[in-house]
């Protein structure tokens, strides 16, 4: 069963399981990653796809609930597959906005170093992070993770909004989205160039945060 603990985790707060989820706001207007992506695509992605999985996840835990009152197991069972799916892209998207930034950043010295032991080069693994993401087939993410057991960076790739840590284990540090909605309006189907461009914008003083606390 898909875990909501993990939504804590995530860094959403364990406070909104008990309440609704809600759209966070993002850190920056919709027009602030121009030109690499365009107003109308963040706009979008933001108030209506975002917003959908909000919506979509708030009634599977209602009917959750209703169900665990009543212990029907069929239908606690039946919902797990709408929990994953939009629990995980309420995850997914809640990272993804704090990934990104109109201000350009580097790697903390901390995480260039872990980059570099792992990859020889910041150049070789943007090369092995973006091939990943492009070959993901359909829809789904592509994700720099930690392994808390190996103690060490990991690439993974996503199908759908499967939520990196309740599926693998590792600890999200930077995703990018492949969904065709997240792209296809400026980028048609040249998605090798999306995500290329995905690391101009990509806020390294977030993915940074993150690392120091995976390892702690």
């Amino acid at each position: 069963m898909f875990a909501l603990s993990k939504i804590a985790r995530s860094g959403i707060s364990a406070g909104a399981i008990r309440a609704k989820h809600t759209l966070p706001e993002l850190p920056y207007d919709y027009a602030a990653l121009e030109p690499i992506v365009c107003r109308e695509i963040m706009e979008l992605h933001h108030t209506k796809h975002h917003q959908t999985y909000v919506n979509n996840l708030n009634a599977a835990e209602e009917q959750l609930k209703d169900a665990s009152s009543k212990s029907d197991v069929t239908k606690i069972i039946s919902l797990q597959g709408a929990l994953k799916f939009n629990g995980g892209g309420h995850i997914n998207h809640s990272i993804f906005w704090q990934n990104l930034s109109p201000n350009r950043s580097d790697p903390s010295a901390d995480l260039k170093k872990a980059l570099e032991a792992q990859w020889g080069s910041f150049d070789n693994f943007k090369k092995e992070m973006s091939a990943l993401t492009v070959a993901v087939q359909g829809s789904g993410w592509g994700w720099l993770g930690y392994n808390k057991k190996t103690q060490k960076l990991q690439l993974a790739a996503c199908p759908n909004q499967d939520p990196l840590e309740a599926t693998t284990g590792l600890v999200p540090l930077f995703g990018i989205d492949v969904w065709e909605h997240a792209y296809y309006l400026q980028y048609k189907n040249l998605r090798p160039s999306y995500v290329e461009s995905v690391f101009e914008i990509a806020n390294w003083k977030d993915i940074s945060e993150r690392f120091a606390k995976a390892k702690n």
